[in-house]
């Protein structure tokens, strides 16, 4: 009998996990950008990538794209593409930050000139959006100042509150912006949206159709994320995840990697606060593989957020609140513990079987072949960023 009951199943059964068209391009450090055989060359290679993704796991049904690394001449031909492939196109990234009018800030800037500009980039993802069917439009803001008096940081405050207001309004009924945060880089005195605290207040003034995107990577070393998951999921404002692991900064590694208990204590939260597969949090990658093959890199990923759902999933909730109301510390933590350190990878694979699926999604990929045709196939695979 598996370890894992007919409801834990089931709630695995409907996770789904967004994958980032930009991780399966070119990546690397600030140093080298490593290529690799098979890299693809536009965003139907991209696609065409992510799809082997979902084939193996069935976890990962939609692709977040990036504008403009991932401008097309038609989007409604780039929508077929997906579906014809099995996924769907989701998320729409904005961009500010690779263009030398936005160097000190963008929808922030002093300027009114550029801050419209930045607007209307955005306006013109929001027209992306209807043309392929997605309902978030991801801002991520590369903004802030390097020394102390170089900007104003009340007034770059009162400026992005006006310019989100003006990309809100263009959104459609069904359709939500969620701001992301980021302690520092490549500003690094102060940053315009540093935290859940200031993501929260810009969206909370914005109204119901924003949110929060929480980036697993973007926080100082100690802090408490599961502690924010559980605080903005309380106040209905956790729009979605940007999973990937870190040991100094932002280092976009395979989610965890760095510490697979904090992804546990995390998925807790997720699980513990209404979270899980509920259509208002979305989950998404956002990682960069710089060593590592890209698709099996994505399939580990996404694998091993399924793997700390089902442990999650296992903790003895009715144990837990018992120990926790008792004041009995060691014998809450045990709960805790238990459900941590039990090995759900027999039962996944078996489950994984049952449904026609390879027990082992990354060796299955391996022995597919794939990797070896495009290999021979693509020349000439470009970076994962605008420009390259």
């Amino acid at each position: 009998m598996s370890i894992l009951s007919p409801e834990n199943l089931d709630a695995l059964a409907q996770q789904g996990i967004e994958l980032p068209s930009w991780a399966f391009g070119n990546s690397g450090t600030r140093f080298k950008v490593f290529g690799t055989p098979g890299t693809p060359r536009d965003p139907y290679e991209k696609i065409a990538d992510a799809a082997q993704v979902h084939q193996y796991t069935k976890l990962a049904p939609s692709v977040a794209l990036h504008i403009p690394w991932d401008l097309v001449d038609s989007f409604d031909d780039l929508r077929k593409h997906a579906e014809d492939l099995g996924v769907e196109l989701g998320t729409i990234n904005s961009n500010t930050f690779q263009d030398d009018d936005y160097k000190f800030g963008a929808l922030t800037h002093e300027d009114k000139a550029i801050r419209q500009k930045a607007i209307d980039h955005h306006l013109a993802c929001i027209d992306v959006m209807d043309a392929t069917g997605s309902r978030d439009l991801k801002i991520w803001l590369a903004e802030g100042s390097n020394y102390p008096g170089q900007a104003d940081m009340r007034g770059r405050q009162d400026r992005l509150q006006e310019s989100l207001q003006t990309i809100y309004a263009r959104l459609g009924d069904e359709q939500r912006l969620v701001l992301e945060y980021k302690f520092f880089e490549p500003a690094f005195y102060h940053t315009d949206v540093p935290d859940w605290g200031t993501s929260y207040a810009q969206v909370v003034a914005l109204g119901d159709k924003a949110s929060v995107c929480l980036d697993t990577g973007h926080h100082a070393p100690g802090t408490n994320i599961e502690f924010i998951v559980m605080q903005l999921l309380r106040l209905g404002k956790l729009g979605s995840f940007d999973f990937n692991s870190r040991f100094y900064a932002d280092d976009d590694l395979i989610v965890g990697a760095a510490d697979p208990f904090q992804l546990f204590r995390i998925l807790f939260e997720v699980v513990r606060g209404g979270g899980l597969n509920n259509p208002d949090v979305a989950f998404m990658l956002d990682q960069c593989h710089n060593v590592e093959d890209k698709i099996p890199g994505q399939i580990r990923s996404v694998l091993n957020v399924q793997e700390m759902t089902a442990r999650a999933l296992l903790v003895d909730r009715d144990a837990l609140t018992a120990a926790q109301k008792s004041g009995d510390v060691l014998a809450a933590n045990a709960v805790f513990m238990d459900a941590f350190y039990t090995d759900v990878r027999p039962a996944l694979a078996e489950w994984r079987e049952s449904r026609g699926l390879a027990a082992d999604p990354m060796a299955a990929y391996a022995a597919s072949g794939y990797q070896a045709k495009i290999a021979a196939e693509r020349v000439g695979g470009v970076q994962a960023g605008w420009g390259a």
